[in-house]
């Protein structure tokens, strides 16, 4: 067991910083056009619903990033990225499996990264 957690900030901070990247730079900067591809993907709503949702999604996520770095309410926090990452997960696999480079990949990286957003949720209030 380590004799010293690393400090709250950093660990929040992780956090924030995969939701702002993810939100700010791949959506709303449109910094990873795969993104777009993927969603497009989804059969009779992709192409014409996809874009905008996307855009949508950004700002969910840099909203998340905010909520995250302030340790507000970190459980229903660590429960709203878990369920949103889960779903976007399922569904770039059901419908654009293969668009995705390294499908396998991207779920051990997001299990990884939930397993922090769970860390982050048990830390304590204002730490």
């Amino acid at each position: 067991m380590l004799e010293q957690a690393p400090a709250a900030w950093l660990v929040r901070s992780a956090v924030a910083a995969v939701w702002l990247y993810e939100g700010l730079w791949c959506k709303l900067l449109r910094g990873q056009a795969h993104e777009f591809a993927v969603v497009a993907a989804v059969p009779r709503y992709g192409p014409r619903f996809g874009a905008p949702f996307l855009l949508c999604l950004g700002v969910v996520e840099v909203a998340i990033a905010v909520w995250a770095l302030t340790g507000a309410a970190p459980v229903p926090g660590a429960l709203v990225q878990t369920v949103l990452l889960i779903a976007l997960n399922a569904s770039g696999l059901l419908w654009a499996r293969h668009l995705i480079p390294d499908p396998a990949g991207m779920v051990v990286r997001n299990a990884s990264f939930l397993v922090l957003v769970w860390v982050a949720a048990t830390l304590p209030p204002g730490a």
